[in-house]
This record gives C-alpha cells, sequence and structure tokens, in this order.
C-alpha cells in the first residue's frame, strides 16, 4: 500500500503515523524527508530528478499552504514531453487528491509544507 497522509498544517505532515516538518516527496514505496530545491519557491527540474527517473503516471505538486511554490515552465514542459500528468493545488488540496488517487495510479506526491 502507499504510503497515507494523515494530517497536514503549515508546516507539518503525518505521513504514517510519522511527523515530518520540512518538505517531502512521497512515493509509492518511501518517503523523501528534508525535501530542498534549488530556489525556495520554484520548482525546477534538478529538483524532482528522483520523480524524473522513477516515472510515475502522475505528479502531484502542492504548493503550499498558501499556494506560493511557483512550477517553472521546463518542469511543465518535461513532465509533459514524458507523458506524466501534472496536478499543481495548494498543498491542503494537493495531499486530498494524493489521498484519492494514490491506490489507482503510480502517483508521486511533491509536498511544500509552508508558505
Amino acid at each position: 500500500m502507499p504510503p497515507k497522509i494523515e494530517y497536514y498544517d503549515f508546516g507539518r505532515i503525518v505521513i504514517d503515523g510519522k511527523h515530518y516538518s520540512h518538505d517531502v516527496i512521497i512515493f509509492p514505496d518511501k518517503v523523501k524527508a528534508d525535501w530542498w530545491r534549488k530556489e525556495g519557491h520554484r520548482l525546477y527540474l534538478t529538483d524532482i530528478e528522483d520523480v524524473l527517473n522513477y516515472k510515475p503516471e502522475v505528479l502531484i505538486v502542492g504548493t503550499g499552504y498558501h499556494g506560493i511554490l511557483k512550477v517553472s515552465d521546463e518542469v511543465r514542459s518535461k513532465l509533459k514531453e514524458l507523458g506524466i500528468e501534472l496536478v499543481i493545488l495548494k498543498t491542503s488540496e494537493a495531499i486530498k487528491k494524493y489521498n484519492e488517487i494514490a491506490e489507482k495510479a503510480k502517483v508521486v506526491a511533491a509536498l511544500h509544507l509552508t508558505c
């Protein structure tokens, strides 16, 4: 079973009973904790190399509590080229979407927990 997100609030998330206070990437078989990006509020290809290598059907990007994180055009273009569906939502909505589809599709969630 893929990891289940049980709780989220600004700067905090609980996944399968484990608490995290830094941004995360959730794969079907693991959680990459303490996810850092080249630039705090922009998402670039170098930030999601692990995701690209994994080749999910869907990538859900949580843009933060207030939706501040922006997804670069290079990420959008590359995912389209690879046939990976990109879903961009505020983190609270991204979590709902992830929990809805995680058992039905090969999905990865990259979640910004603050801003």
